[in-house]
């Protein structure tokens, strides 16, 4: 077995345990044997000798939300490496295309609007409000010569915009729909509202992470700009706009399953590259166990920091996230 493959085999391994061990954390009596009892009888039959109540916290509650984090760390860590490579740019992430805030908008719009509320729901809303915020990146970068830098000038215009609308629409309404609203990028609500049916919704989009990772040799040559790529036979505009549409799909469903977090995409990246190089075929799966286990362990410390109440997992990584910006920024100034 190659390094590499020993590498993902333990990563796996490593997201496996630490999906188990998060379950256990929470204000009910659970234990790493108690889940281990529960998985064993549910795969070949028997009892766990666990309660009803236990069950349904582990299988309806506890484990949907971790395997959530796992397919949302995986998703935008992932995005972030698609678009720092597409774009050349090491501070690129999914949100740079103004995904995040568009999706803010669509959801507050169902919320305190009831616009498609009983069509679509939040999930639906905020994934329209996402791509409606891409299609309008993408007109805006088209109309100013459509190349890579203007992708992300268009996406922090986009993302300004979209900002103030989410907060016109919130500071508008009675102050109740405000708390309402405030609550509808938490980690915590989206779970309680969605429940086991939210890693599904991620699941969805399965195809596209799918098509992220089979272009990895087309990353490796637009890492050496647009014309090197184009001299090896690869079709750049029409790989730069599946790419771009591939990222913004899958933070989209992301963002409505479960709000905005951020430097998930912008760091993690990096880190990535630290371990195992910049080679697209290696680094890509890596990049993705990565974000999983990211993301597992920060919902694992939002549940734990302010028990018994949570904290918006966005918060933990923004804590996690900004002080690596920060050497990120400080490296690329040296250079």
């Amino acid at each position: 077995m190659s390094a590499v493959a020993a590498l993902w085999l333990g990563g796996l391994v490593l997201l496996s345990i630490s999906i188990g061990f998060a379950i256990t954390i929470g204000p009910s009596d659970l234990g790493f044997s108690d889940v281990a009892s529960s998985v064993r009888a549910e795969l070949f039959g028997g009892s766990s000798g666990l309660s009803k109540l236990q069950e349904s916290i582990i299988w309806k509650l506890r484990l949907p939300q971790s395997v959530l984090a796992a397919a949302c760390g995986a998703g935008l860590a992932v995005c972030g490496g698609v678009l720092q490579s597409l774009l050349r740019n090491p501070l690129a992430d999914p949100f740079v295309l103004g995904v995040s805030s568009g999706a803010s908008v669509g959801a507050v719009s169902v919320i305190l609007l009831g616009f498609g509320a009983g069509v679509i729901g939040m999930a639906g809303g905020a994934f329209l409000g996402a791509l409606a915020a891409f299609a309008l990146v993408l007109l805006l970068a088209r109309l100013a010569g459509g190349t890579t830098d203007r992708v992300v000038l268009a996406g922090i215009a986009a993302t300004q915009l979209f900002s103030a609308l989410t907060s016109f629409i919130v500071y508008t309404q009675p102050t109740p729909s405000r708390r309402a609203a405030s609550c509808s990028g938490c980690w915590a609500h989206s779970r309680h509202r969605r429940g086991p049916k939210s890693p599904c919704a991620v699941r969805r989009r399965s195809s596209d992470w799918r098509s992220a990772c089979c272009r990895r040799g087309a990353l490796d040559a637009f890492a050496f700009g647009n014309d090197a790529a184009a001299s090896l036979g690869v079709n750049v505009a029409r790989t730069r706009l599946l790419l771009l549409c591939v990222t913004a799909s899958i933070t989209a469903v992301v963002v409505s399953v479960s709000g905005a977090i951020g430097f998930v995409g912008l760091v993690l990246p990096h880190a990535a590259r630290a371990i195992v190089g910049v080679r697209h075929r290696v680094m890509m799966p890596t990049l993705a166990i990565i974000g999983a286990l990211f993301l597992v362990w920060a919902d694992v410390a939002g549940r734990v920091v302010i028990a018994p109440r949570e904290l918006p997992i966005g918060v933990i990584t923004a804590i996690v996230g900004v002080p690596m910006f920060v050497l990120v920024l400080i490296r690329q100034g040296r250079r």
